[in-house]
């Protein structure tokens, strides 16, 4: 299931290169709902829900697995969501130690590129540069230098997804272009295709 809130500053949802989410599901060959979100606080809990009830309905899901990390604010809101539809809620990757999880993508065959910056320390050059292990090293010289989280939990980046065990195919990035302003930029893909 995926939200795509129309304003870039959701408060529950991730919002760069959302609409290669398609390709993740198809890579992953599982089924995807969508479901367009204004991006305000209460009603994206709402559109959540119906999406929930949505997949109850279609795919007759009993739980649901996110992918939250730190942020309590997301976490009990979806957890808090599931319980009143009767769903029960898999946060595996909640409050594990975020340096772990890094070296997990970097060890397990995982592909990652940066979609989004939005911290000092992180700029342009951040924009479509996959994860590896040179980039997580010199991420964590600039966490401790600018008090950011390396996981980006504080929004600090966002990623996508290109490659992952799971994947029976891989994301190739055709076309992509970036936009850096005033601290903050965005990776903007305009092409990508299954591999």
């Amino acid at each position: 299931m995926t939200l795509l809130p129309e304003r870039d500053d959701s408060w529950m949802f991730h919002t760069p290169a959302l609409e290669w989410t398609a390709l993740q599901a198809e890579a992953l060959d599982i089924a995807q709902l969508t479901s367009v979100t204004p991006g305000e606080p209460e009603e994206e809990l709402a559109d959540m829900e119906a999406l929930l009830v949505r997949a109850q309905r279609k795919y007759g899901i009993t739980g649901v697995v996110t992918g939250a990390l730190a942020s309590v604010y997301q976490a009990t809101r979806v957890q808090r969501t599931c319980a009143d539809l009767g769903l029960w809620c898999f946060n595996p990757l909640w409050q594990q130690p975020q340096l772990e999880l890094l070296e997990v993508l970097l060890t397990e065959g995982y592909e990652v590129v940066v979609t989004a910056v939005a911290a000092d320390g992180l700029g342009a050059e951040w924009l479509g540069r996959s994860l590896d292990r040179a980039a997580v090293d010199r991420l964590l010289v600039q966490a401790d230098r600018h008090r950011l989280n390396p996981a980006g939990e504080g929004g600090e980046l966002e990623t996508l997804v290109l490659d992952a065990p799971l994947f029976q195919k891989r994301l190739r990035l055709i076309e992509t272009t970036s936009k850096f302003h005033a601290g903050a930029g965005r990776l903007h893909i305009t092409e990508a295709v299954l591999v």
